[in-house]
């Protein structure tokens, strides 16, 4: 199974969660979405409403999975193996679909 793309939904340096899509182009190019806030954590409901709007979806089967960084700085994150399901050009690394 090839690894990306995959989502990820991460405390971003502001306290806030973000999911983006790691695509395996540069990271400046990657599609991102910011929850703006730190509780609750999103749902799986509203991480799907977000792909689904940055132009992906969860792989047939795939289940998020919560993970963390190495030591020493531990954090916690979600990633879930995903496919694109519209045309990239329709997608911004901003915020969401153009």
């Amino acid at each position: 199974m090839a690894l990306l793309p995959e989502a990820r939904m991460v405390l971003d340096a502001s306290g806030t969660w973000k999911l983006f899509v790691l695509t395996g182009y540069e990271p400046r190019e990657w599609p991102v979405h910011g929850f703006h806030r730190a509780e609750p954590v999103p749902t799986v409901p509203e991480r799907e409403a977000v792909l689904a709007a940055l132009g992906f979806a969860a792989r047939d089967g795939a289940e998020w999975k919560w993970d963390a960084t190495p030591a020493p700085r531990r954090r916690l994150f979600a990633k879930i193996p995903v496919r694109p399901v519209a045309d990239r050009s329709a997608v911004t690394s901003s915020g969401g679909a153009a």
